[in-house]
């Protein structure tokens, strides 16, 4: 393991961001590694001269750039790198990525369409809808839970059909061709529905997008709502500039 001291301290840092620094920058240098333990929190604070309080306050600064990751049981641990999503079927990010894609069933229910999906799909708010919440996995990692709509008279049966691989693979089997997604991303906190999980803490950093799926004939297919993990996702946005010119 490298050495847990930094070097001379600024007057001018506070000791948690120096410490911080310090660990950032062995992680970034490849000295601390994806899945290597991390000095311990009694260590830290005797290697800086520093209060555990002062040591731990480090550590969540990293934790919160997800950089690290806590295990109760275990430790603290140096974090994947993020995983880097494209608007899309995540299945197929994931595997793109190297990655095993995975899938939960949390539920699913047929009801009303209500305002929010009624207004997605262009339809009556008495419109009957499949709605599915799934924890989706990256290896074996949690970080998004899906809430996905579809109209139900599209679909017929589509809830008693495979639901754990790619929701758009079995939108094929309907004969639909996908043509445009839509999104739209916020910043959210986790709340006490989603964060456990997610294996996060509440009021950790979250993602919340909201996205509109569109077949070639125009229709919106599919209306979701996703929640991400802040500090294990980046999403990637390409957009064509439609060949208009800009001066630079």
């Amino acid at each position: 393991m490298s050495s847990a001291t930094a070097p001379a301290p600024s007057a001018a840092v506070p000791a948690y961001l120096r410490i911080a620094e310090h660990l950032r920058s062995l992680i970034g240098s490849g000295e601390l590694t994806p899945g290597e333990a991390l000095f311990p929190e009694r260590e830290l604070s005797v290697a800086h001269q520093v209060s555990r309080m002062t040591a731990r306050k480090a550590l969540s600064v990293l934790e919160s750039e997800g950089l690290i990751f806590r295990d109760a049981t275990r430790g603290t641990f140096v974090a994947k790198p993020r995983l880097s999503l494209r608007v899309g079927s995540f299945s197929r990010e994931v595997e793109r990525s190297g990655g095993r894609a995975g899938a939960e069933v949390v539920w699913t229910r047929e009801q009303p369409a209500g305002r929010t999906a009624a207004e997605a799909f262009g339809c009556s708010e008495s419109e009957p809808v499949y709605v599915i919440q799934r924890l989706r996995r990256w290896d074996d990692e949690p970080v998004t839970v899906e809430t996905t709509y579809y109209p139900a008279g599209l679909l017929p049966g589509f809830l008693d059909g495979e639901l754990q691989g790619s929701l758009w693979d079995r939108l094929a089997d309907y004969n639909i061709v996908l043509s445009t997604t839509t999104a739209r991303v916020e910043v959210v906190t986790l709340d006490a529905d989603v964060g456990p999980l997610l294996q996060a803490r509440q009021g950790a950093p979250g993602l919340h997008m909201t996205r509109r799926t569109f077949d070639a004939a125009g229709r919106c297919v599919e209306y979701a709502q996703d929640v991400y993990r802040a500090d294990r996702v980046a999403l990637t946005i390409d957009r064509p500039l439609q060949d208009r010119v800009f001066d630079v």
